[in-house]
């Protein structure tokens, strides 16, 4: 059983994944934005995080840099709408370990969180 954070600002989302992996008998926990996933970094501390990258005030790409500054090496899987070129040369500069976009194929994700963790 591993721990999984999800970081989404939209609740249906996070609803769904917890659902999902808990289900497949992981801890998860929710967080509604980067200043709450930061918090629960820190006190859960995560074997994988799903995030978003297109949240209010701090996005995905500002999140997972102040992940990497506190030295958290946790990986990252980032889902996004936004197929952007520039932020996703920036999150595998930072590490991310997969990048899905949305809407994703939940069966996809679930398949790809099972590979990471089994891997590590």
């Amino acid at each position: 059983m591993a721990k999984i954070l999800i970081v989404d600002d939209q609740l249906g989302v996070r609803c769904l994944l917890f659902e999902t992996f808990q289900e497949d008998q992981h801890e998860v926990e929710m967080a509604a934005d980067g200043a709450e996933a930061l918090q629960l970094l820190k006190t859960f501390e995560p074997d994988l995080v799903l995030m978003d990258m297109k949240m209010p005030g701090m996005n995905g790409i500002e999140t997972l840099r102040k992940m990497r500054d506190l030295d958290h090496r946790v990986g990252v899987i980032m889902m996004t709408a936004y197929g952007d070129a520039q932020n996703m040369e920036q999150a595998k500069d930072l590490g991310i370990l997969h990048y899905m976009g949305k809407p994703f194929d939940l069966f996809e994700l679930r398949k790809r969180v099972k590979e990471i963790l089994s891997s590590t």
